[in-house]
């Protein structure tokens, strides 16, 4: 062993062995290949770093072995050469093949870039919750319902692509549903997994309108085995959920000239309890005046000897009351019926929201 070591280091610190160099150089191809090798073991990481890495790879081994075959004239060059540029060409197939793979259609591509990756959600999770509503754009006309109040099965979880819809009850206009905005998130988190319901509203497209839909069963599965999914719904649906509060706000703002607040107790009782008076507000207020109205009863007599005491001049003539027909009256027969004519008229000159009482009904 320490012989054949001895002898090693000997030919090692010799000179060649070569007994003469060659005066001519090897062709331009040699050359040409070994600037190609430079180039692409210069190439970064990642799928196109990949393909810059290989591509230059297997053109240097292309080069190798046309330089085998032209000028070395070596059959071991050129076939080692050519398995090697095979191996490049595979790799490269087989990272296009992966690409095409994994790439998205166009619409669920640009709904990664606007919902999800602002919230930096990964690419495989976000192919997770892709592949569970099966890569499927549904579709709906204009004036086609998606829910009918108190009919359709509240059995699936969609999201608005484009379009508009229309959301009502009883005949009523509630708010719009914009692109990217959930349909029926109130519904989904007013039912737990096992419970079955109807929709409450009607949904109805405005305008040609396309969406993404999750079947319920499927998507719980999910939610139930990836936990960074479920995070990720619960916070989408939540902000959903109160984009569509807000909206109801400006509704009412709108529609009274008030600043309401949907969160208030006192517009929660008012809105509330409502459905569950049956008089109509013209007895109300008759009932309200007929203490005014009724006729006097009988003075004592120690009361009927007493001279009455004379008015002060300005009580004379005192200022005509305002007619009915005359007081402002708010548009909404709901609030009509709980707000009185002067804390409205009060309301309205202060523009301000209606305080909340001191106890609030009990959900």
């Amino acid at each position: 062993m320490s012989t054949s070591s001895s002898t090693l280091g000997q030919r090692l610190w010799q000179g060649p062995v070569c007994a003469g160099w060659r005066q001519d150089v090897e062709g331009a191809l040699y050359h040409l290949a070994n600037c190609v090798f430079l180039l692409g073991f210069m190439g970064g990481s990642g799928v196109h770093g990949c393909f810059y890495f290989f591509g230059f790879l297997g053109t240097g081994y292309v080069c190798y072995v046309l330089w085998g075959w032209f000028n070395a004239c070596g059959l071991d060059i050129v076939i080692w050469n050519i398995l090697l540029a095979a191996a490049c060409v595979l790799q490269l197939a087989h990272l296009v093949y992966r690409l095409r793979k994994d790439t998205l259609p166009e619409e669920f591509e640009l709904l990664y870039k606007t919902l999800c990756l602002p919230l930096q959600v990964p690419m495989q999770a976000y192919k997770e919750i892709v592949r569970c509503c099966e890569e499927q754009v549904l579709t709906l006309a204009t004036e086609q319902t998606y829910a009918v109040e108190g009919e359709t099965p509240i059995n699936r979880l969609s999201l608005l692509l484009s379009g508009r819809v229309r959301v009502s009850q009883d005949g009523q206009f509630l708010h719009y549903i914009f692109p990217y905005q959930f349909m029926d998130s109130p519904e989904w988190e007013s039912l737990q997994p096992s419970e079955e319901g109807v929709f409450q509203v009607t949904l109805t497209a405005e305008t040609p309108c396309s969406y993404i839909s999750w079947p319920r069963k499927s998507l719980y599965l999910l939610l139930a085995k990836d936990r960074y999914i479920s995070r990720l719904f619960s916070a989408l649906l939540g902000y959903d959920i109160s984009e569509k509060l807000y909206a109801l706000n400006e509704k009412l703002f709108a529609k009274f000239g008030l600043c309401f607040d949907v969160r208030l107790p006192s517009l929660y009782h008012v809105l509330g309890s409502a459905a569950s008076d049956s008089g109509p507000e013209s007895e109300k207020e008759e009932e309200a005046h007929e203490p005014a109205a009724s006729p006097p009863q009988a003075m004592p007599t120690s009361v009927q000897q007493t001279p009455p005491c004379t008015p002060p001049p300005a009580a004379t003539n005192p200022p005509a009351r305002p007619s009915r027909a005359r007081m402002s009256r708010p548009d909404s027969g709901v609030l009509a019926s709980r707000i009185p004519l002067q804390s409205y008229s009060q309301v309205k000159s202060t523009r301000q929201a209606p305080l909340a009482p001191i106890r609030t009904p009990e959900l």
